[in-house]
């Protein structure tokens, strides 16, 4: 076969096969995925640099650990899933990434002398004692993090090229002054506001409305003033509760079932045990002096280039290897083994801890016995209820007939809204969520199936009424429609004669003399500005509003307090005060300048991850976080966002 290969590839067929694909190469180039002969495995790749699911996974607790210490509550990955936590860390290293395998490919470079300084600014790496540098902190300290030096240094070397890039980037950025200088100005700018109020009392009186006006108003008004739509219905509910109640519970039960818990109940003595691995006979019985002087078994694994496996407080049940567990299980606490022959090699064992088992007792667990027993036994009983019941409505009778056999008890309900409301506008209590959704899914004389309710409960729901939306009855809502349109008139009426007022200023009447034709006191606000506006609210947010926006002299109308129309005129626009305007145009700079800091860090990592064509896959993400794969690719296909 070998030889046919090695003939076929000197011919001319061979030759005319090739060619096409190596200008194919040449042209496309080649994915070293590829090349490499099986399936990617990346979650994200960027040119060079990838990030497998170990890393992936290792990134994606690190950030959800910040969240749940920010929040003070725990964070399922089902629930990152839904919140797209899997998707932003995945974008969010994509984007990084991109930006370091481009720096790389730049030149810029961290020296090992730049390394070592950095490492030598934590003090967990030093030894309290002497002051040292120590290299068995310093890798205990990682791989509790789930680092080994090698990672964590390459982390550390990326982190400073990005410093190095953005140090230079940015070196000497400032916003221009004049960016921040017209927000100072803009904000401090002060204002002198001089205004009057209509209010309903200088109107005299309003014209009661008619009952062609009230209809026309419950017209225009119908879908806001109609009622909701109302539900009635019945429901049988076998009730765990109320059968658990009612049960006996005997001795011989207890002592059956405490039998068949007991070893669930009781708790298995637990060991702390280090594996350390040894290639011959000789390394091991090293191994074992070095343990017995009272060395670390992980330093004694790192100096012989292998890595030691710890169990940390297991039960024997989670030892895989016989042998290594009946050793870990028979020496004393600090005990170190004689080289075992295990499934994998020889391999010594030391012995961390020891915390002993406890058995459990029957008085210790009565409680919890008598409680399942009970749960079971009311299940038992649910499930006869439920039988005859469905028999009876298989057989024709409908919920109360059929529940009538089975001798259980009916509930019916008056009309009710879909979120619990009775007729009289009030809630309703009693009324579980799940049957009000199954109320509301039927139509009328319609009846469920058996349902769970979740709780070991069960229920069925017969719709008997349906009310649909309607308007209340007019001598209910008459005295509340009159008010409304009477309020609805007065501000109508008021918004008129203030418009009218704003007019004879406008046409050269000063404020003052419109205001006492009416017998209105004026009103003067004086440094009005956008900077102090919540000190200055008791006038009215739309008055507020219309005067930081009036021009000067021009006459304008606003809603004002205490339900009135104001006539307002600005009469005097000057610039803040100018030690003010200053620290605030320096503030507001500061601001400018660092949004422009962020602007030039997400450019620069968006293009990174253009050029390099940055690959991305969600669903080995989801995965590499203990997502069920066939969950795992629904939706994953979704857009990317921008960088966050």
């Amino acid at each position: 076969m070998l030889a046919f290969m090695r003939k076929f590839a000197k011919s001319w067929l061979a030759l005319l096969l090739f060619v096409p694909l190596l200008i194919a190469f040449a042209v496309f180039g080649v994915d070293k995925d590829t090349l490499s002969g099986g399936p990617a495995t990346y979650v994200i790749k960027a040119g060079s640099r990838t990030v497998g699911p170990f890393d992936f996974k290792r990134e994606f607790d690190s950030y959800k650990e910040q969240l749940e210490q920010r929040f003070q509550q725990p964070i399922t990955v089902e629930l990152a899933q839904q919140q797209g936590l899997d998707r932003r860390v995945m974008e969010e290293l994509a984007f990084r990434e991109s930006l370091d395998e481009l720096l790389s490919r730049m030149g810029l470079r961290a020296s090992d002398r730049m390394l070592t300084e950095e490492l030598r600014k934590a003090p967990v790496f030093f030894d309290q004692v002497t002051g040292q540098f120590d290299e068995a902190k310093y890798a205990s300290a990682l791989r509790d993090k789930g680092l080994t030096p090698a990672v964590f240094e390459g982390i550390l070397t990326d982190e400073m090229r990005r410093n190095q890039f953005i140090s230079a980037a940015v070196a000497g950025l400032r916003a221009p002054r004049a960016y921040s200088a017209i927000g100072g100005l803009f904000a401090l700018e002060q204002r002198d506001l001089a205004y009057f109020t209509v209010t309903p009392a200088s109107l005299g009186p309003i014209a009661q409305p008619t009952e062609a006006d009230i209809a026309a108003f419950v017209r225009e008004n119908a879908a806001r003033l109609s009622l909701p739509e109302f539900r009635g219905f019945t429901v049988v509910h076998f009730d765990a509760k109320t059968y658990e109640a009612q049960v006996t519970v005997t001795e011989a039960e207890v002592e059956k079932q405490f039998a068949f818990m007991k070893d669930s109940l009781s708790k298995p003595e637990l060991r702390t045990v280090a594996q350390i691995p040894a290639k011959d006979a000789a390394q091991a019985a090293a191994i074992i002096a070095r343990l017995n002087k009272g060395e670390d078994p992980q330093a004694v694994a790192a100096s012989l280039g292998v890595t030691a496996v710890t169990y940390a407080d297991k039960p024997r049940s989670s030892f895989f290897d016989p042998a290594i567990a009946a050793a870990a299980f028979s020496l004393p606490q600090g005990g170190v083994s004689a080289p075992l022959k295990g499934q994998f090699g020889l391999a010594v064992v030391k012995v961390a801890k020891v915390t002993a088992g406890e058995v459990a007792t029957l008085a210790a667990n009565r409680a919890e016995i008598e409680k399942k027993i009970r749960g079971d036994l009311a299940g038992a009983k649910i499930s006869d209820l439920s039988k005859v019941y469905e028999d009876a409505h298989e057989a024709g009778a409908i919920l109360p007939e059929a529940a009538a056999k089975a001798g259980v008890p009916t509930t019916v309900y008056a009309p009710v809204t879909a979120d619990g409301r009775g007729q009289d506008g009030k809630p309703v209590a009693g009324i579980p969520a799940a049957i009000l959704k199954a109320a509301y899914e039927l139509s009328q004389g319609a009846e469920t199936d058996i349902q769970d309710a979740g709780d070991g409960s069960y229920f069925a729901v017969r719709l008997d009424r349906v009310v649909p939306p309607a308007l209340p009855p007019m001598a209910a809502i008459r005295p509340q429609l009159i008010k409304t349109i009477m309020l609805k008139r007065e501000a109508d009426a008021m918004k008129a004669r203030a418009e009218v007022l704003s007019a004879r200023i406008s046409k050269g009447e000063s404020i003052e003399a419109v205001a006492a034709s009416v017998g209105a006191p004026v009103v003067r606000v004086n440094a009005l500005s956008r900077a102090t506006l919540q000190a200055n609210e008791a006038i009215g947010r739309d008055l507020l509003g219309g005067a930081l926006g009036a021009k000067k002299g021009e006459p304008f109308t606003a809603s004002a307090a205490n339900f009135s129309v104001a006539v307002a005129v600005i009469t005097a626009v000057r610039a803040g005060d100018p030690q003010q305007v200053a620290q605030a145009t320096e503030q507001a700079r500061q601001q400018f300048t660092q949004e422009l800091f962020g602007d030039v860090g997400e450019a620069a990592r968006g293009y990174a991850r253009k050029r390099l064509k940055t690959k991305t896959d969600l669903t080995r993400a989801r995965i590499a976080i203990g997502i069920d794969p066939a969950e795992a690719a629904q939706g994953a296909a979704a857009p990317a966002g921008k960088a966050p």
